[in-house]
């Protein structure tokens, strides 16, 4: 019978193919999947911070260590790096500032897409910023992100 795992927040899980995956509650945060068309395993990445200070053990936090370790894992399952490609989503303005450095949603999507560039992994679609909170499933078998926000209908990405 197939499962949905759920990836909590500053989590890097995998899944193969009949199962889904899914995060909840992507505010500011992004959540990131990375999968490859020649296979049936896929990994998802609930990021909550742009960069690692090099202190923070939970590497799966941030967009720098915790991409690396996403492809270094699927790596290992046998995924080539070179087929590798991501579909973003989250990254919401939740509150008003003038302050940059408050801004976590717009800064967390730059440094996915800058360690995504790093790595060369082309962004097949997005759904980022706005004001508006998403949850997140992807079905390895499609290759569809189902997107829900509150209050309107799940498309898909």
């Amino acid at each position: 019978m197939p499962e949905t795992i759920n990836v909590g927040i500053s989590e890097f899980k995998m899944c193969k193919v009949p199962d889904k995956i899914m995060t909840v509650a992507l505010g500011s945060c992004v959540g990131l999947v990375l999968y490859s068309n020649f296979s049936d395993v896929c990994g998802m990445i609930h990021i909550m911070m742009p960069v690692n200070p090099g202190n923070d053990t939970n590497i799966y936090k941030y967009a720098d260590s915790g991409i690396k370790a996403m492809i270094d894992a699927l790596s290992k399952k046998g995924v080539r790096r070179a087929t590798l490609k991501a579909k973003v989503c989250g990254g919401a303005k939740m509150f008003e500032t003038s302050n940059e450095k408050m801004a976590i949603g717009d800064r967390n999507i730059e440094a996915v897409k800058k360690e995504l560039s790093r790595y060369r992994i082309e962004i097949v679609s997005s759904d980022v910023g706005g004001g508006r909170s998403r949850t997140i499933t992807f079905d390895p078998s499609t290759r569809e992100l189902f997107v829900k926000i509150p209050g309107r209908d799940k498309y898909i990405i």
